[in-house]
């Protein structure tokens, strides 16, 4: 069907990979998107490395084929996290949140291939210097921690500030942002939230229904007066974060309002102390299927999307 640089470089059949989303990128997912011919990543977020050993055990259970670890560098087991994925010698390794230059050696010695997610050209270049293989451009329109930038201005930018391969992150849902993503320099993308309503997620069907019934403009992006802003879908709780913000709360505080809504949202599917993140893209997913669908059809659809504008993926 579509064949980028970045499926030979990952050893993928198909240039997806699926986010790394705390509490929600599991082992489970990330073997079905694996198996489907994407990049399933499991998302360390704040795992003690002996839960992170257990996923990725089971993850290796569940597929043969390549799958990554997202790795959160601001989590305080991000240490003995870089150090465990280099034990465990997974395919790929995915950062955010920090600077993983300090791994990004031991990573590559351990044969692993390292694509942190970047907000903007700068860092772009700062992460080729340190050795990555590619990077994620990820615009501010996706779910969870975000920079500034759209990814309408941003991939361009970054595809023309390095060599690696670039691949589009944040809003990405179907076959139009996926030749979108193409038309303006990557050679991927990665999804998500078009995730969160595969069957094999295994979030509360309230997170599900939540997202299912997202419109344009059901997200909002709370932490920016204190330098962390995240998007999710609006709520009760999300509503409460504002008025902190608005009374000029410190960044201490407002950690602390947030601290365990992630899982909250995940586990127990509360809508009132619950965060549901998710990107504007939401709106967009319309029904809960199994990863290998939500992967066949987008290939099927970019394929001839691309064709009808004249742009070669082989």
């Amino acid at each position: 069907m579509i064949n980028t640089p970045i499926c030979s470089l990952l050893g993928i059949r198909y240039p997806v990979l699926q986010g790394g989303m705390a509490w929600v990128s599991e082992a489970q997912l990330a073997a079905a998107v694996s198996n489907a011919g994407g990049l399933g990543v499991i998302a360390a977020g704040s795992m003690p490395p002996e839960l992170l050993r257990r996923e990725i055990a089971l993850c290796k259970t569940l597929t043969e084929k390549p799958f990554g670890v997202n790795v959160m560098m601001m989590s305080p087991y991000a240490p003995a996290v870089a150090q465990l994925c280099a034990d465990e010698r997974v395919a790929v390794v995915t950062t955010g949140a920090g600077n993983p230059a300090p791994y990004i050696p031991r990573w590559k010695d351990a044969g692993i291939k390292v694509v942190p997610v970047i907000p903007s050209a700068a860092l772009a270049r700062r992460m080729e210097r340190a050795g990555a293989d590619a990077v994620v451009a990820e615009g501010c329109e996706a779910g969870g921690h975000i920079g500034e930038l759209t990814t309408m201005c941003l991939v361009p930018q970054v595809c023309d500030a390095v060599s690696i391969p670039v691949i589009a992150g944040g809003g990405v849902a179907d076959s139009r942002g996926f030749a979108a993503a193409i038309a303006l320099g990557a050679v991927g993308v990665q999804m998500g939230t078009a995730f969160l309503c595969a069957e094999e997620c295994r979030i509360h069907a309230n997170y599900k229904q939540a997202v299912l019934h997202a419109k344009d403009t059901s997200t909002a992006v709370t932490g920016r007066s204190v330098g962390h802003p995240a998007r999710c879908l609006r709520s009760r709780f999300v509503r409460r974060l504002e008025e902190l913000e608005r009374d000029g709360v410190s960044a201490e505080e407002l950690e602390n309002a947030m601290l365990g809504s992630l899982r909250r949202a995940a586990r127990d599917g509360d809508g009132i102390t619950g965060c549901f993140m998710a990107g504007q893209c939401a709106g967009l997913v319309r029904a809960l299927r199994p990863a290998a669908d939500i992967i066949q059809e987008l290939m099927r659809q970019s394929a001839q999307r691309l064709q009808q504008l004249g742009i070669v993926t082989e």
